[in-house]
């Protein structure tokens, strides 16, 4: 019989929690909830390697563990520092990181283009509400923004590359769900970009799952660019019997009509089982689904606010049907 593994108690923001030794400190908290959970831009639990980028998840170690109670004199990466025995976090109960979190903030939105109002990604943005919560009202950045063209990277993405924040989220799902990557970053430093090599078109079958992962608005589903907000669809969970994928998705609907199909979230907004091209470009019809009932949206969003059984103001005639 196996022996039992000890738990560990860490305590963050005054809460304590007992987890697996090798548990990161942003997993520890979202055992925990609520606002004691770190924000993360490029950590994504099901993706390997991902984490340690964006530095949104810093936090400030006031205890080491009970053996060595010295605080850590710098601030961590929540996502790639493991807990300790004893060991006390803060989060928002630091005045160290939040000033620190504005100052990430700040550097993130120095080249992202502020066109909210036009971006797909507008109301599921990860940037947005973080943007929400800790951006400034000014910028002291006075220099000429990083500009790219918008490509097409395969037949139903579009690739705005200015909104990108280099999260490499992307390129984890192209490296671990396809057998052959096409894309990838590009040159160094301030020039650094994500694209494929020659135009290259993004062609696999799990490749559309790079527009579920991606925090902000760089990848974008072009079957349903600019066709309606998001907080006036429905989003409904369903199934289908799938060959390629376990067939478990959300349908955005726009009166009975399927706008777009995304992997299903949990309320970090990662996804909980991939799908394949199949059922998120191909299957935009009823008769293809069983529709389950409509999706419980729990994280902090303007979707789970709305009453999306109601129908759109009348002042928005394209999305009437919604």
């Amino acid at each position: 019989m196996s022996e039992q593994i000890q738990k560990i108690t860490v305590t963050i923001d005054g809460k304590t929690v007992e987890v697996d030794p090798g548990t990161t400190i942003l997993n520890a908290a979202r055992q925990i909830g609520g606002e004691v959970v770190p924000p993360a831009m490029c950590y994504y639990k099901p993706l390997k390697g991902s984490g340690g980028k964006c530095r949104t998840c810093l936090v400030e170690v006031s205890k080491g563990s009970e053996k060595d109670p010295r605080p850590m004199p710098k601030l961590v990466a929540s996502c790639s520092t493991t807990v300790m025995d004893g060991m006390e976090v803060k989060n928002k109960s630091s005045e160290r990181v939040v000033d620190a979190r504005k100052g990430v903030v700040e550097f993130l939105l120095i080249n992202h283009p502020l066109d909210c109002p036009v971006c797909d990604q507008a109301g599921e943005c990860s940037l947005q509400d973080l943007a929400f919560e800790h951006g400034a009202d000014t910028s002291r950045y006075e220099f000429k923004r990083r500009e790219f063209d918008k490509i097409d990277i395969g037949e139903y993405i579009k690739l705005h590359m200015t909104r990108c924040i280099l999260c490499y989220r992307c390129v984890y799902v192209a490296n671990q769900l396809t057998p052959n990557r096409e894309h990838g970053i590009l040159k160094r430093g301030d020039a650094a970009e994500i694209s494929t090599y020659i135009q290259n078109s993004l062609e696999n079958d799990f490749i559309g799952n790079v527009i579920d992962v991606c925090p902000v608005g760089a990848l974008t589903d072009k079957t349903f660019r600019f066709r309606s907000r998001v907080w006036y669809t429905k989003p409904m969970d369903a199934s289908c019997d799938c060959g390629k994928c376990g067939g478990k998705a959300v349908l955005w609907m726009i009166g009975n009509e399927i706008a777009r199909v995304t992997a299903r979230k949990d309320q970090y907004g990662e996804v909980e089982e991939f799908i394949c091209n199949d059922c998120r470009f191909n299957k935009k019809e009823l008769k293809d689904w069983n529709v389950e009932g409509p999706r419980k949206i729990s994280r902090h969003s303007v979707i789970s606010t709305n009453h999306y059984e109601k129908t759109a103001p009348a002042h928005t005639p394209l999305l009437n049907k919604a």
